[in-house]
């Protein structure tokens, strides 16, 4: 008589489980600037999109992700509504939202920061939930 209880128990927390996984953390938040509510990275800091990316592949390579740097994914993340990845030219993994590559840029300091919007004669805007 205890194995139907039991069996409910193990479906329950089975279900639970792929529950909790079904929920994963988007890979960015979204914070509040001067500007509006922004997407930002884990530590807060704005993220930006850059006008030149295109079908799905960052034009921001060396020097330019120097200054631009790409959020990255890692090399098991799985694209999940809004949110795909791409591969990047030195084959590193970086996050997408509505098949934009995100980038932060060094020289926002803080949390809000949005020095990086309208960069090159606006080719860099903030990125919008």
């Amino acid at each position: 008589m205890m194995q139907a209880p039991f069996r409910t128990l193990i479906a329950a927390a089975v279900l639970a489980a792929g529950t909790t996984f079904a929920l994963a953390a988007d890979p960015a938040m979204t914070g509040d600037t001067a500007k509006g509510k922004v997407l930002t990275d884990t530590k807060g800091m704005t993220l930006y999109t850059f006008a030149k990316d295109a079908d799905g592949k960052s034009a921001c390579n060396g020097p330019c992700a120097t200054n631009w740097p790409p959020l990255k994914a890692g090399a098991d993340a799985k694209a999940m509504g809004d949110w795909s990845v791409i591969t990047r030219d030195d084959g590193s993994k970086q996050w997408a939202y509505k098949g934009k590559p995100l980038y932060a840029w060094v020289k926002d300091t803080k949390p809000g920061d949005t020095t990086g919007d309208g960069f090159l004669n606006g080719a860099w805007s903030l990125a919008k939930p």
